[in-house]
């Protein structure tokens, strides 16, 4: 018999280890790319510093003291804040402000979430309601609007007429210090377009499967409305209501315009922001307004962490439910 031989593949040498980068090289190469990220952020870290953060420590200095812009601060304390909670105006600014913020909000998403779910329906020519219902979004800001609106609410304009001919006599509603507001209000829920659009992603998430369910269990729509859609859009719903207020406090152009820049009549449209402007800049008491600047900061602060709080009572998280 032949002697078995037995073939042995030799394995090939071990791959000699790549070298590695020195600990030093490393570092230097960390140290230049964070040097290009730092250099692609600085015109964004400069318009900050300049434009937000340098603003805003500036007002807080000047809301403890006695500033005109025209001659150097001096250090008063607290002074600002007692003159402010003691002026019959300011308080008359803060009940406007929550008259607008109370009434105008509710309603635009109201109008925003109704609108929405008729858009939500599939029809003919649906990007084109679309384009239109968010369209005052846009412009509604603008100042060629307000005086668009100032005059569609003046005297004997196209809704004194309407108004007369429904036999409400009520006159045109710049000029009435109880209606000039509601002038404000129509021109905040008149620009529903942006919470619109949002809520109308929302109602596109919600599983069609649910509503299929309810109506074979004999759910009619309301009943699938209120237990099926707004559960599923509380998250868009609370983003909605969280960001309209914010904005409604920071109203101003549209009282401004309006008004023809005398926040009245009456003072009947002394939003917050617009007392802020006269302090500040008509009477030259920069001090005072940057005082009310940072007490606004604090009430829109504080109404925000009451949303956030309520969230856990109502909205709905799908993360919640697994």
């Amino acid at each position: 018999m032949g002697t078995a031989v037995t073939l042995v593949k030799d394995s090939p040498p071990d791959a000699p280890d790549r070298p590695r980068a020195a600990p030093a090289a490393r570092k230097r190469r960390g140290h230049r790319e964070n040097l290009a990220g730092y250099l692609f952020m600085s015109p964004w870290i400069a318009g900050f510093l300049l434009l937000t953060a340098g603003p805003m420590a500036a007002s807080l200095y000047f809301a403890f003291t006695d500033y005109n812009l025209f001659n150097s601060p001096s250090w008063i304390g607290f002074d600002n804040f007692t003159k402010m909670f003691e002026d019959p105006r300011w308080q008359k600014s803060v009940e406007v402000t929550a008259k607008y913020v109370v009434i105008g909000t509710p309603l635009k998403l109201l109008l925003a979430l109704g609108v929405a779910l008729l858009l939500a329906q599939s029809r003919r020519g649906q990007a084109v309601y679309r384009a239109a219902f968010y369209a005052p979004s846009l412009i509604g800001a603008s100042v060629s609007v307000g005086f668009v609106w100032r005059a569609l609410f003046s005297d004997e304009a196209i809704v004194d007429r309407t108004q007369s001919f429904l036999g409400f006599h009520t006159g045109g509603w710049v000029g009435d210090p109880e209606w000039v507001l509601y002038s404000l209000v129509a021109l905040t829920v008149w620009q529903f377009g942006a919470p619109m659009v949002i809520f109308l992603a929302g109602l596109k998430q919600v599983p069609k499967e649910l509503y299929e369910a309810a109506e074979v269990d004999g759910a009619g729509p309301l009943r699938r409305f209120w237990n099926i859609t707004l559960p599923m859009i509380s998250p868009v719903l609370f983003f909605n209501v969280l960001l309209e207020t914010i904005h409604s406090f920071q109203i101003f152009g549209s009282a401004y315009v309006v008004s023809n820049a005398t926040c009245g009549p009456a003072d009947a449209t002394l939003v917050y922001t617009c007392y802020l402007y006269q302090k500040g800049f008509r009477e030259s008491q920069m001090g005072f307004a940057s005082a009310m600047a940072w007490m606004l900061l604090l009430a829109v602060a504080l109404v925000t962490a009451v949303l956030f709080w309520s969230q856990k009572r109502w909205v709905h998280y799908e993360e919640d439910s697994r």
